[in-house]
């Protein structure tokens, strides 16, 4: 069965309606920021240990350089929730590299034991996530692990691991028993409630071993949502491939993962960050497709935030705090027959929302067939002249009148209020 035939629901109300949440990626590779001995990788910079072949025990040395003086999960989380609008965080608690970014008594290669810092990064931000009421999720890498010698290595991407090439997984089971489990147990009991365990490439895991690590995190906290990338079609929800769009809206709870540029981790390389407004439009198409958008942020090593990705995530927050409720517990939106380069929808019961991305003089909703009350800006609530009219073709349409004032102006969000429950778009007719 392909993961887009499947309908999972969560039956959990926060993650229909959150929408909107930030995955952080931070690890040893960070230190690196993509170049390792005047080598770059040219593949996403939190591989590099994989993708550049580093031996175990030189990449282990990385450890005594992780000092994050400028770290402060209070003031990340506060300005995650309070000024870039996101509703949960999900922060990676050992990545592929095998590292903890917690305390770990079951593995020393950790934040606390291993680093000069001796702080326990994850205590940090689940303090700081339960003073500003903030969902917690945690990334754990169940399958891959090049420390351990059971833990997978990928060799995908054209990347040989030579070096190691002559590693033999010699019992994943164990690994999964002594490991896994154990650190799932650490995460799941020492930091508070966590809204969901964010597995990751389960590479040859066995349906038998994927429930084990279910059951596992179902046991401490029943409650805590599982991701699709435990493998084997057992998630409580769906996670979409990274930075890949649904082209159409999908039935059930599904997460898209993205980037602001074109790695997770820090890299001092990638510049490539995408502007405020296509986030701002592709949040919507996802929303307006069903979905939530787990977006990315890759501290540098010092725990400091790139200035150009905070640059990006307060424009898209402004965006959010005028325009929210047309996103946030919105539901799947019908949809419209016709590519708009100007505007997108997304929807609720009785209302629909028009997300205005270019400078507009008047909107005009061809084979929109709804009967609507009133149309009200959303940043201020002004009501707007709206009209349901016929075009000479026969063809339903909505007219919005926008005031001069506006005309030159793009990121708004008008309401329309509706009669019927639901958007009604006509298809086209020739």
């Amino acid at each position: 069965m392909n993961k887009i035939d499947r309908i999972p629901d969560t039956k959990q109300k926060w993650f229909k309606e959150a929408k909107y949440g930030l995955f952080i990626h931070w690890g040893l590779y960070s230190i690196l920021g993509g170049e390792y001995k005047g080598q770059k990788t040219d593949y996403i910079s939190e591989w590099i240990m994989n993708s550049l072949d580093i031996p175990v025990d030189e990449y282990e040395k990385l450890a005594e350089q992780f000092d994050p003086v400028n770290f402060d999960a209070d003031k990340l989380v506060k300005r995650a929730k309070e000024e870039w609008g996101m509703k949960y965080i999900v922060f990676t608690s050992k990545h592929h590299e095998g590292f903890a970014m917690y305390k770990s008594e079951v593995s020393s290669y950790n934040v606390v034991d291993a680093t000069p810092c001796h702080r326990d990064i994850l205590k940090e931000l689940a303090e700081a996530c339960r003073k500003y009421d903030m969902k917690l999720g945690l990334y754990y890498s169940q399958s891959q692990d090049w420390d351990d010698p059971n833990g997978y290595i990928s060799k995908s991407n054209g990347h040989e691991a030579t070096n190691r090439e002559e590693k033999k997984i010699s019992d994943f089971q164990k690994y999964l028993d002594e490991k896994v489990k154990s650190q799932l147990k650490e995460i799941l009991t020492n930091y508070g409630d966590i809204c969901l365990i964010w597995f990751d490439t389960p590479m040859d895991m066995t349906v038998e071993q994927s429930q084990e690590c279910i059951d596992t995190v179902k046991k401490i906290q029943p409650n805590c949502l599982i991701s699709g990338r435990i493998g084997n079609q057992l998630g409580d929800y769906m996670t979409i491939g990274d930075n890949y769009l649904p082209r159409l809206p999908l039935d059930g709870d599904w997460e898209m993962p993205a980037t602001l540029n074109d790695t997770w981790g820090y890299s001092k390389f990638d510049h490539n960050w995408k502007s405020p407004e296509d986030i701002i439009r592709l949040l919507i198409k996802i929303v307006s497709r069903g979905g939530n958008y787990l977006l990315n942020i890759g501290p540098k090593a010092d725990g400091s935030i790139p200035e150009e990705s905070c640059r990006v995530l307060n424009v898209v927050g402004k965006y959010l705090k005028e325009n929210g409720e047309g996103i946030y517990g919105t539901k799947k939106t019908p949809v419209y027959p016709y590519e708009l380069d100007w505007a997108e929808f997304t929807c609720r019961e009785h209302k629909l929302y028009v997300h205005v991305l270019k400078p507009r003089k008047r909107l005009e909703l061809l084979n929109c067939a709804n009967h609507v009350t009133r149309a009200v800006l959303l940043k201020d609530g002004r009501r707007l002249d709206v009209v349901c009219d016929m075009t000479c073709e026969g063809d339903a349409v909505v007219i919005i009148d926008i005031p001069n004032e506006l005309r030159e102006e793009k990121n708004y969000c008008v309401c329309l209020e509706l009669e019927e429950e639901t958007a009604i778009f006509d298809p086209i007719r020739g």
